[in-house]
């Protein structure tokens, strides 16, 4: 799959987004090693620590399915009705993303399917903590 298609998967995955409160919808298209998508988008909550992003909802579900190995994310974000804006992914994705991807390899495209730009995950998450972190 290309780049192109993975964001138009994002943008896809973007129109099952739950947002009541902020309006603000996010769609993720997480691409793995054997080129199978799992879509994901944001799903918030009245309680608002319970809400669950995009790119975290579609790791759980590759990961829930058996997916370990992942080659690149794509995010579609932005406030419903408006246009698409480039959206860096949250802290705690960046640190879901450190545990399952190579940070050196995994790439996360943002933007839109018209203009996007792909950045590794170290680029995202420089000196990030991860598995190899806990080996002796």
């Amino acid at each position: 799959m290309n780049d192109l298609k993975l964001m138009l998967e994002a943008a896809e995955a973007r129109k099952s987004a739950y947002t009541p409160y902020s309006h603000f919808r996010v769609g993720a298209a997480l691409l793995t090693a054997e080129g199978k998508v799992y879509r994901g988008c944001n799903i918030e909550n009245a309680a608002y620590t319970p809400t669950n992003c995009a790119e975290r909802t579609a790791f759980f579900k590759a990961v829930s399915e058996g997916e370990r190995r992942f080659e690149a994310i794509a995010i579609a974000a932005g406030k419903e009705g408006e246009a698409l804006t480039f959206t860096a992914p949250c802290g705690v994705c960046r640190q879901v993303m450190m545990e399952f991807c190579d940070p050196e390899t995994f790439r996360v495209l943002l933007g839109t399917p018209a203009q996007f730009r792909s950045f590794t995950l170290k680029e995202l998450l420089p000196e990030g903590f991860g598995p190899l972190d806990l080996t002796v």
